[in-house]
């Protein structure tokens, strides 16, 4: 005899609610992490949108930092997004998992879309204002050959470290979904085997 599974197509597949919430966590946290760090002096604009204050003053460790709070703001989002998701009642185990780092990942898309909108209709139209008089006098003049190719080598490391930053980020974000989907399915075994007992 075989075993049939049966889907309560009823039941939704994504909970859209949990992954705003998720999402909306991921950006303000980004945010409130890329602002304690200019707080400590550190410039970590976003990799497209940088400022010419922003591309001068860029090392690997300021690329290394602005990944580190992708990664973060990314898991503690789509940690939230698992553990406010939904009881999923008719999905099997492998089900589950896929929905939980599928539910992650499209945390991580959606607050990756609304920080790069909210830089691009924000920030962008500033851009020129926040660098320094004498950057845009510089930036007017003729530059050497040395200054472009300084600006070439800057631009793809920023570069580099975002899409790391990204990468690593939809991954972790993926993956604490799933963390937070199994502490959501413990947290509802637990109290159907208290209901259960005498």
């Amino acid at each position: 005899m075989t075993d049939t599974i049966v889907y309560d197509r009823r039941e939704p597949v994504l909970s859209w609610a949990a992954i705003v919430a998720g999402s909306l966590v991921a950006l303000a946290t980004s945010a409130f992490l890329t602002v304690l760090a200019a707080g400590f002096g550190y410039d970590l604009a976003s990799g497209a949108l940088e400022t010419r204050r922003s591309l001068a003053a860029f090392s690997p460790y300021l690329g290394a930092g602005a990944a580190a709070i992708q990664v973060v703001s990314a898991a503690l989002g789509g940690y939230l997004a698992g553990r406010l998701r939904h009881h999923w009642t008719t999905a099997h185990v492998d089900e589950a998992h896929f929905r939980d780092t599928a539910q992650g990942l499209v945390v991580w898309a959606l607050a990756t879309v609304a920080g790069l909108l909210l830089s691009a209709l924000v920030i962008a139209p500033y851009a020129a204002d926040l660098a320094p008089p004498a950057a845009v006098a510089a930036g007017a003049g003729p530059q050497s050959t040395a200054d472009l190719a300084r600006a070439a080598q800057v631009a793809a490391q920023a570069s580099f470290f975002t899409a790391v930053g990204m990468i690593a980020s939809a991954f972790t974000a993926a993956v604490a979904a799933r963390i937070g989907g199994m502490h959501t399915e413990h947290m509802h075994v637990a109290r159907r085997v208290e209901a259960t007992a005498p």
